[in-house]
């Protein structure tokens, strides 16, 4: 078993047009979206889009609709109202199990569900086949050899044999970034991945997310946030969020402004940028 889209060409590489006349590098294209529910409104009138070679953050306090819009984008939530597009295909027109094959998501939420005896290099390797822990699959040596990989590469290549339940925080995250990439996805989609990190755990992180970001062959990346320490160098966009709403969105030079990041998180603050990486304190 192999896993992910390499037994097939990337569309970016054959040409293929993407669906609803959507251009060859758009990844994402949210129109006009709203998300109810139970009489919440999580989403209002979003418009989004993302494209092929773009690194996106999504910023915003709790309950501003980062998690709903990255369900939205990973094919595993429908909108009450507007369209969704994810790599040419529009939500309840295509089979979202084929494309969540497509997209590599990383959250708190998969991780809780991965058993703490799960050996290391079987958690990657189960992506292969879209499961949580290992029950009667059969690998092939590429499979293997693809997590093996991913882990050096993520720096937790010495983990392989460990229980996934005797790692720290950080390592944890990092095999879970490992996982999202097994099946080489066209979409890698990341929630939070910082949280509960200590500062040399996020720093470590975050270079390894950085180095991600400027491999040009890796997919197209979104990763939500709540704060602008938290991005890495190499990031392109960001997305600003509040109550469901865009606040703004564009080039992060453009968008992580005090002025617009004090409308995001509702006080007044004052950003700063040095050597690609950002910070934030309130005036």
């Amino acid at each position: 078993m192999t896993g992910g889209r390499g037994d097939r060409p990337a569309p970016w590489l054959d040409g293929t047009v993407l669906a609803d006349q959507l251009s060859a590098d758009q990844v994402i294209a949210v129109e006009d979206v709203g998300l109810t529910r139970s009489g919440s409104s999580l989403l209002r009138e979003l418009t989004w889009r993302v494209e092929l070679d773009e690194r996106w953050v999504v910023l915003g306090p709790n309950g501003a609709g980062k998690t709903t819009l990255l369900s939205l984008a990973a094919g595993r939530l429908h909108p009450t109202t507007g369209s969704v597009a994810v790599l040419g295909e529009r939500l309840g027109r295509t089979d979202v199990h084929e494309l969540r094959a497509r997209v590599g998501l990383a959250t708190a939420a998969l991780a809780d569900q991965i058993p703490g005896d799960e050996r290391v290099l079987d958690v990657v390797m189960t992506a292969a086949w879209s499961v949580v822990g290992r029950f009667r699959e059969d690998y092939d040596p590429v499979d293997r050899s693809r997590a093996e990989l991913l882990l050096a590469q993520l720096g937790v290549g010495g983990l392989a044999d460990r229980w996934f339940g005797t790692l720290s925080e950080g390592e944890r995250k990092r095999v879970q970034i490992a996982r999202a990439l097994m099946p080489d996805p066209e979409l890698l989609l990341l929630d939070e991945p910082a949280a509960g990190l200590d500062l040399g755990a996020r720093e470590e992180l975050v270079a390894r997310l950085a180095a991600l970001a400027a491999d040009p062959d890796a997919p197209a990346l979104v990763l939500v946030t709540h704060h602008v320490e938290e991005i890495p160098p190499g990031f392109t966009h960001a997305l600003l969020l509040r109550d469901g709403a865009t606040v703004a969105q564009g080039l992060l030079a453009d968008t992580l402004t005090d002025e617009l990041l004090s409308r995001t998180f509702g006080t007044s603050l004052r950003v700063s940028s040095v050597d690609g990486r950002y910070a934030a304190r309130a005036t």
